[in-house]
């Protein structure tokens, strides 16, 4: 389930970045909001997947409640997913 959470947090990084990117690229010159709605629904999955695994694994990996905190404040940071796998997911 590790490597399942590895690959969500990578996911879920990649499609906040993207994200961001079409909302300032995209959406602020033209008004146009046709990516962000078409990566919006991708990223909102991800990031519940990132908040369901993490309180799953939380147990398994017997994360403290400053890394648990640590773990679940890095999905709403871009980057954040990033260094919560060099951080606590690499072995």
């Amino acid at each position: 389930m590790l490597n399942t959470f590895r690959i969500v947090a990578l996911l879920e990084g990649v499609s906040y970045l993207l994200l961001m990117a079409a909302a300032i690229y995209k959406r602020l010159p033209s008004g146009d909001d046709v990516y962000v709605k078409l990566l919006g629904m991708p990223h909102g999955l991800l990031f519940v997947a990132y908040i369901a695994l993490a309180f799953l694994l939380k147990p398994e990996q017997q994360w403290s409640s400053k890394d648990f905190s640590i773990i679940l404040l890095a999905s709403i940071l871009p980057f954040g997913t990033f260094y919560v796998d060099k951080k606590y997911l690499k072995s």
